[in-house]
């Protein structure tokens, strides 16, 4: 079937969107929860390897990948899944253009990283930085691939190709780290992940892999690519700035303590959040071709389905992060926990940010992002300046108050204007809130009780889910929460009789 036939299908039958963006996001959350799981058992392996000093060097070098792998296609991924029409049309032109400002990319930085790496008080990570950044020139050759397997729903091809990419990446990083190469291990291993991954994808796109240049066509993703890109270059400087700023001001092992902090907070937007872009955007771009009260609807019942799975991890962060980080990652890395309570509510903004993001993609409105972003970044850099003259655990809370009384008010208001009634978003918002802060308060009580760090995660963490489904969730779905805390005093009492 053409793209064309597909497109006259989905608008003429919109509940195929859900089917079809269901099997994307299944496999895309199930892949995604995989592969974190394994990101972790690997990063569980690096720390004990390396030292705070690599990990700190290794955050200026991903700072700068994160950029670049943001705005060096100039949005064209996206534009091909939004694209209006048949994609045959447009492939070769975008292909040329991403691969060509790709390359125009990693030069610049080459020449730049120095200056990075100086700003970012590590001169040593310069060959780092060169060396990563070379992911963005396979980024660009892949990106009309990626885009053409999101349009197509076909998340699976992507998933295994990035799985197979990641068992490589994992095999290379612990021989290098067990060889004495430091941060390299890093680097050198994502990059044999990101060229295992191009030749899996281009396989898996059957696409010609054929460059020209149709000014039209160019024009037309422009038009949409450049706001786009420049918003998510803005957000990952949004996001990485606060490395920069906090190995400037405290040096290099601080910031490998903050990088871990920030690590921890990403796990749940790198696995559902990048599960949930794979396919939002193809979802709310056919959405946006059929009625508005069924785009609205979708909007409304998909923000607050996101906190609700959100909500209770925060909680475990801020109330459980020393217990978490010990049992985890040993005591050597605890003072990690003290940016990681208040970078849990950088996570949240930056999952509800994101989902607000794809949904004015899908609407075409990529500009507002940009200004979303630069009012977020202008709020953002004097608070972690400030923040990091007090610590790592500074620079934290500088960053979460900043995400919640700027980025998050000023996403809600762009999607009012945006025709979305945040009424009935704002009041299904509110169970989940409470229920975080009641699990909280009860993981916070179990903990002061008990001195053990896996005890406080086992029985805190425990009977703070428990609490949070019961204030959570709707009526007919709480009884088996009912059921696990009856037996659980029963056996409580029984313990102290």
């Amino acid at each position: 079937m053409s793209d064309q036939q597909a497109q006259a299908v989905v608008t003429d039958d919109l509940p195929s969107i859900g089917r079809r963006a269901g099997r994307g996001l299944r496999w895309t959350l199930t892949g995604n929860l995989v592969l974190k799981v394994g990101s972790f058992a690997l990063s569980l392996a690096m720390v004990r390897l390396l030292a705070p000093h690599d990990f700190g060097l290794y955050a200026v070098a991903l700072a700068a990948n994160a950029f670049l792998i943001h705005v060096n296609d100039v949005g064209l991924i996206a534009a091909t899944v939004q694209w209006r029409g048949d994609v045959d049309e447009m492939a070769a032109t975008a292909r040329t253009m991403a691969i060509t400002f790709s390359v125009g990319w990693y030069a610049l930085f080459w020449v730049g990283a120095p200056i990075l790496a100086d700003a970012a008080g590590s001169p040593d990570a310069a060959p780092l930085i060169r060396l990563l950044t070379l992911v963005i020139v396979l980024d660009g050759v892949t990106a009309v691939s990626v885009g053409v397997i999101q349009r197509r729903f076909q998340q699976d091809k992507l998933m295994k190709a990035i799985a197979v990419g990641f068992v490589c990446c994992a095999v290379v990083n612990l021989t290098l780290a067990v060889a004495g190469a430091g941060a390299y291990s890093f680097v050198i291993g994502s990059l044999v992940q990101a060229v295992v991954v191009a030749i899996l994808v281009l396989r898996a796109a059957r696409m010609p892999f054929r460059l020209g240049l149709d000014r039209a066509v160019a024009r037309r993703l422009l038009v949409f690519g450049i706001p786009l890109a420049a918003g998510l270059g803005v957000e990952s400087v949004v996001l990485y700035s606060d490395s920069v700023i906090v190995g400037h001001v405290l040096g290099t092992v601080a910031l490998g303590f903050y990088l871990l902090a920030f690590n921890i907070s990403s796990w749940v937007p790198g696995m559902v959040g990048a599960a949930v872009r794979y396919v939002s955007i193809p979802a709310f771009s056919r959405l946006a071709e059929g009625e508005s009260e069924t785009f609205t609807l979708g909007v409304q019942r998909a923000l607050p389905m996101l906190l609700t799975f959100v909500a209770p991890v925060a909680a475990v962060m801020v109330t459980l992060s020393p217990a978490l980080i010990h049992v985890l990652y040993g005591e050597h890395w605890v003072p990690a926990a003290e940016a990681l309570r208040f970078l849990a509510f950088v996570m949240v903004a930056r999952m509800f940010t994101a989902l607000v993001f794809d949904i004015q993609t899908g609407l075409g409105n990529t500009k507002v992002t940009v200004g979303l972003n630069l009012v977020w970044l202008v709020a953002l850099l004097p608070a972690l300046w400030i923040g990091a003259h007090h610590g790592i655990r500074g620079a934290a809370i500088g960053h979460a108050l900043v995400a919640l009384t700027v980025a998050i008010p000023l996403a809600g208001w762009l999607l009012h204007r945006a025709g979305v009634h945040m009424g009935p978003v704002v009041r299904r918002l509110v169970r989940p809130v409470v229920a975080a802060v009641a699990a909280g308060a009860t993981m916070a009580a179990v903990a002061h009780e008990v001195g053990s760090p896996f005890a406080q995660l086992v029985l805190g963490g425990g009977l703070g889910m428990v609490v949070y489904a019961l204030v959570a969730l709707p009526r007919d779905q709480r009884a088996p929460a009912r059921r696990w805390v009856s037996s659980f005093l029963a056996a409580r009492r029984g313990a102290q009789a």
